[in-house]
């Protein structure tokens, strides 16, 4: 969703959304792993595996098991990252031609930038089902002994359950990021509109922030309890014969509902919009930044 300047050919956006996404994923994954950690907890957890909220989970974490273990898992993020992020923006930056010619539209609108931000969200879901499956594994403290590393989640995966279980989740997650990304761009558009526009680069970044901090924290009210129900399905291990709890993406979320409660749709709220509210913020600075600079080495070489 950059603003209104000169296009830049598709390996331009991919490679600012990658920059962008590793640099976001560095800075924010602790709250990641808090995130998952108290998503996963169903209420039958007791002792050192109970976390009564986001900070307490932090210090149990840090005391039980090592500063390290928020890092656990980072390998998978940082190799999705790159091509989720690079996907999310030159995805966003197509579909948005698209809709703008098939719609004869000169500019983008506040309609056309949810409808190009929920189609980026889809075709990044593709993309990053298998590295959400592992690192979800991975950060799940029950599953700390069955897996050393990604490639180990990967081959054992595999192995137990069969190659299309690395995409357990898919539906589950095409909604979260359908969701997602449809208030992210769609936020941005409109905060853009309605704020000051900027005299200055340093007005422009404070810009970016407020407008990427927006449009993460409301993607992220719109997608949690998809995102609570994604880690469960992900983080369920395949029996032949046996249907699965946590399922397909709706029927779960009634599911977890019903038995915990609507609060429960919810779980890791905190650390999830403290994470992905900055952290859009960090994504559109970066990626606007990073666009900024490939602008001019273009204009340069002109």
């Amino acid at each position: 969703m950059a603003s209104e300047k000169a296009p830049l050919p598709f390996g331009y956006t991919f490679m600012a959304g990658a920059i962008a996404g590793v640099s976001e994923i560095l800075v924010m994954y602790p709250l990641d792993v808090v995130k998952t950690r108290v998503q996963l907890q169903t209420g039958k957890s007791a002792g050192a595996d109970a976390y009564t909220g986001m900070v307490d989970c932090f210090q149990k974490i840090v005391r039980n098991e090592g500063f390290s273990r928020l890092y656990r898992g980072i390998t998978a993020p940082i190799l999705m990252e790159a091509p989720k992020r690079a996907t999310k923006f030159a995805a966003n930056d197509k579909w948005g031609k698209f809709y703008r010619d098939a719609f004869g539209q000169v500019k983008m609108t506040q309609s056309l930038s949810v409808l190009t931000g929920a189609s980026a969200g889809a075709t990044e879901a593709f993309v990053v089902v298998p590295f959400e499956l592992v690192k979800i594994r991975l950060q799940d403290k029950a599953s700390a002994g069955k897996y050393n590393g990604m490639i180990d989640v990967v081959m054992k995966t595999v192995r137990n359950e069969g190659i299309l279980a690395m995409y357990n989740g898919l539906e589950s997650t095409l909604w979260r990021h359908i969701l997602w990304n449809a208030g992210y761009f769609g936020c941005i558009f409109q905060v853009r509109e309605l704020i000051p526009k900027a005299e200055t680069k340093k007005g422009q970044t404070v810009n970016d922030i407020i407008a990427g901090t927006v449009g993460g924290t409301v993607g992220t009210i719109l997608n949690t309890p998809l995102d609570v129900v994604k880690s469960r399905i992900q983080n369920t291990v395949k029996v032949p014969g046996v249907t699965p709890k946590y399922n397909w993406a709706f029927p779960a979320v009634a599911t977890v509902a019903k038995e915990e409660g609507f609060a429960a749709l919810y779980k890791g709220f905190i650390p999830k919009v403290l994470r992905l509210g900055p952290g859009g913020g960090i994504l559109l600075v970066v990626y606007t930044g990073v666009m900024d600079f490939f602008r001019k080495m273009r204009d340069g070489e002109a």
